[in-house]
């Protein structure tokens, strides 16, 4: 009887230290929910090669909808704005008019007022900043 009951004794010892349990913890995968950056670019490809949809202006150039003579005036008409910019800058007032809007620049004392029409609907933005220095 001693015997088993030592037994019985050793036994519960053994698996007691066998059964220690913890805690459980979530760590997340995903690094946008705090899981670790590194998995980013594997989510990333894992979720590529499984979309199926394909981008239809994946292979058109966003040159490809306009002519030349419309990516010619594009160009002519921000080197005009940036010239007109420019010209401020130094001291001078300007205007800019083409078929989609009027740009109207003011330099007065420091206050500088931008006044964009647009042709089409007649709307009006204006645009103040004060507090420039006129010696600029």
């Amino acid at each position: 009887m001693m015997r088993s009951s030592f037994s019985l004794v050793f036994l519960f010892f053994i698996f007691s230290r066998v059964a220690v349990a913890t805690e459980l913890v979530y760590t997340p995968v995903n690094p946008s929910f705090g899981g670790n950056p590194l998995n980013g670019n594997y989510l990333l490809n894992n979720a590529s090669a499984q979309n199926s949809k394909k981008d239809p202006d994946s292979g058109k150039s966003p040159y490809s909808d306009s002519s030349s003579l419309d990516r010619f005036t594009d160009t002519l008409e921000s080197r005009l704005l940036s010239q007109l910019l420019t010209d401020v800058g130094n001291g001078n007032d300007g205007t800019l008019v083409t078929d989609d809007y009027i740009v109207n620049i003011i330099d007065l004392d420091g206050q500088l007022t931008i006044t964009i029409t647009d042709a089409v609907t007649g709307e009006i933005s204006e645009i103040v900043v004060v507090g420039l220095n006129p010696s600029n």
